[in-house]
């Protein structure tokens, strides 16, 4: 006896819904690298204080900070938004971290970076 199926039609059956879990784990993988590089960033962007108006130094490091938070989930949005396929395997929540990761170094600069 073999293990393949005697109806040739369903051995040649492909289900969508088994590429999508596959290609969340693809996607997901490097989206929450990305969640990670960007949470330390805003951590860093909130945590670093200047000693006075003088400090320069600590102000130009909370504006890089905040830079890099933006850039990098502005790429994480990309991934997300993107590819049809992505949007439609990954879901709508993936698109949260990303945005909350902006609003919150957008407000930090703004506000004294």
């Amino acid at each position: 006896m073999t293990d393949r199926p005697e109806n040739t039609r369903t051995a040649t059956y492909h289900d969508p819904a088994e590429d999508q879990g596959c290609l969340r784990w693809v996607v997901a993988v490097p989206l929450v690298i990305l969640y990670a590089l960007a949470g330390a960033c805003r951590y860093y962007a909130l945590t670093i204080r200047p000693s006075g108006t003088w400090d320069k130094d600590a102000y130009g490091a909370i504006s890089l900070a905040c830079f890099l938070t933006i850039a990098i989930s502005a790429v994480a949005l990309l991934i997300t938004a993107g590819p049809p396929t992505v949007r439609r395997a990954m879901g709508r929540w993936w698109l949260a971290p990303p945005l909350v990761l902006m609003a919150v170094a957008a407000i930090r600069w703004a506000s004294g970076g």
